[in-house]
């Protein structure tokens, strides 16, 4: 009579993950590998509704098999090739601050965390470039500039949360002063990056160029899915010798949105523009403590004393021709001094509440009618959940701005899937009523998983000429699969 078997932990299915993962430990070191639960949903989670959510119902995040922590661009190669070996995902991961589910794994896979990857490599003070490694987060690398008089001019509201250079990179992000010095896409300059099958690129040293097709603005935005962005040159900026605010009131959101149009079609540049409508204001003055409610526009300037002098006065003047009313300096400081409140003081908001931000981007022309449109779409198909609409304007460019625009459903259903049903109900409503309207998907918070089902309808056939790009460099699909409306990888998960 035979013994019974006791049931090996490195059998069948297990056999292929001690494998994979005793690989991953030799390239890394053992104490850089987690199959922990706990490490994996925590590499699994970001700041998505969803994630939230499925947090607040104590249910499982869609989590990866690994968590793995590499040093250098060489054991991210190590990483990649490894992944391409067995044919599995891998989902590079910063300081887990999105907003669109970029960290989820549904395929499982190896979640490649770059916070290790944390180095100042150069900073160029005659060109004003500084290269980083792309798991450094942005108070480190400002204070290090700032010794040295200058500052990235990066200051997203994750700012202090974590978020990371590469994340700003990979997701086109955008930050407080965005409109003189521009989103993540305008500050870097150069990028290094490694991709299937473990090969490392790096573009050219100089962004502007008649060399082709610029294959740096093909990694910028790529959210993961082409490659592992793990170096970043980025434009820095002399710190400003002053800074000067103003703020102004208007009878609708409609003329703030003039007075925007007028001050950035003459080309003046403020650091910030940001208009606020009357329920965002009301969330404003909770939220930070600005003494005003109704349409409220927060501008400042920045620079050398004459220039801040002549933008001052050249705003106000546009400001007031499109029916503003100067409320002072003091709203604008306020609302500087507090801007990060929300987000240290836990004021942003949580389950059970509902809520969504679709931040589209449109021309000046369209910009009214999205906002109209939107904000009865919510409003009146949802009026049997009490959806409630917000929105804010607050990245200006020379031909249009954003509209960070918000739905809330303060009660909402407690079953799991029908709340998550009626999460993906507002958000087709939203992004398709502003598609229809002239706007663009996303301005700077990504696609993730969250909107990639939007990627066809706003692409058209660019969608299938992007798909073609994703296939050439990852033909098996393992780069974050599931984001940007790519898809699953071509091989199962472990």
């Amino acid at each position: 009579m035979s013994a019974e078997l006791t049931p090996s932990p490195v059998s069948g299915g297990n056999y292929l993950r001690g494998v994979i993962e005793r690989e991953l430990a030799s390239a890394l070191g053992a104490d850089n590998v987690s199959d922990d639960v706990q490490d994996r949903q925590d590499a699994a989670a970001d700041w998505s509704w969803q994630s939230k959510f499925i947090s607040y119902k104590g249910l499982e995040q869609p989590a990866p098999d690994f968590v793995v922590r590499p040093g250098s661009t060489a054991e991210v190669e190590r990483v990649v090739q490894i992944a391409t070996d067995f044919r599995i995902p891998v989902i590079p991961r910063g300081g887990g601050t999105g907003t669109q589910g970029g960290t989820l794994a549904p395929y499982g896979g190896i979640a490649l965390d770059l916070t290790r990857m944390d180095a100042i490599v150069d900073l160029d003070e005659e060109s004003l470039v500084v290269t980083v490694e792309a798991g450094i987060d942005g108070p480190t690398l400002e204070e290090h500039l700032n010794e040295r008089g200058l500052t990235l001019a990066h200051y997203p509201g994750s700012y202090h949360m974590g978020a990371s250079v590469g994340g700003f990179v990979a997701a086109r992000g955008s930050g407080v002063v965005s409109t003189k010095y521009g989103k993540a896409e305008n500050q870097v300059l150069q990028v290094e990056a490694v991709m299937p099958p473990g090969r490392t690129m790096t573009t050219l040293r100089a962004p502007s160029h008649a060399a082709g097709p610029d294959l740096l603005q093909v990694l910028v935005g790529s959210e993961g899915t082409l490659g592992v962005i793990t170096q970043a040159a980025l434009r820095v900026d002399p710190l400003p010798k002053r800074r000067e605010f103003l703020s102004f009131s208007f009878p609708d959101i409609f003329a703030g949105m003039e007075a925007g149009r007028l001050i950035m079609t003459r080309r003046l540049r403020p650091a910030t523009i940001r208009l606020y409508d009357e329920a965002d204001s009301v969330k404003l003055q909770e939220w930070v403590g600005t003494p005003f409610q109704g349409t409220l526009m927060v501008i400042m300037c920045d620079g050398d004393d004459e220039l801040v002098d002549y933008e001052t006065r050249a705003i106000t003047e546009l400001a007031e021709r499109a029916g503003g009313t100067a409320q002072g300096s003091d709203v604008g400081r306020i609302w500087w001094e507090g801007k990060y409140e929300p987000y240290a003081k836990g004021k942003l908001p949580q389950p059970p509440l509902m809520y969504g931000t679709f931040d589209q981007v449109a021309r000046f022309r369209d910009l009214p009618e999205i906002y109209r449109a939107k904000k009865r779409v919510i409003e009146e198909e949802f009026a049997e959940y009490g959806a409630r609409y917000t929105a804010h304007l607050s990245h200006w460019y020379d031909w249009g701005s954003m509209l960070y625009d918000r739905f809330y459903v303060d009660n909402p259903p407690e079953d799991p899937a029908e709340a998550m049903t009626l999460h993906d109900r507002l958000w087709d409503a939203g992004i398709l009523t502003g598609l229809a309207h002239g706007a663009v998907l996303n301005d700077h918070h990504g696609v993730g998983i969250k909107l990639g089902r939007f990627m066809r309808p706003q692409l058209g056939e660019g969608f299938d000429l992007l798909r073609s790009l994703k296939d050439a460099w990852d033909p098996d699909g393992i780069m974050n699969p599931g984001k940007l409306g790519f898809g699953p990888p071509r091989a199962p998960r472990l």
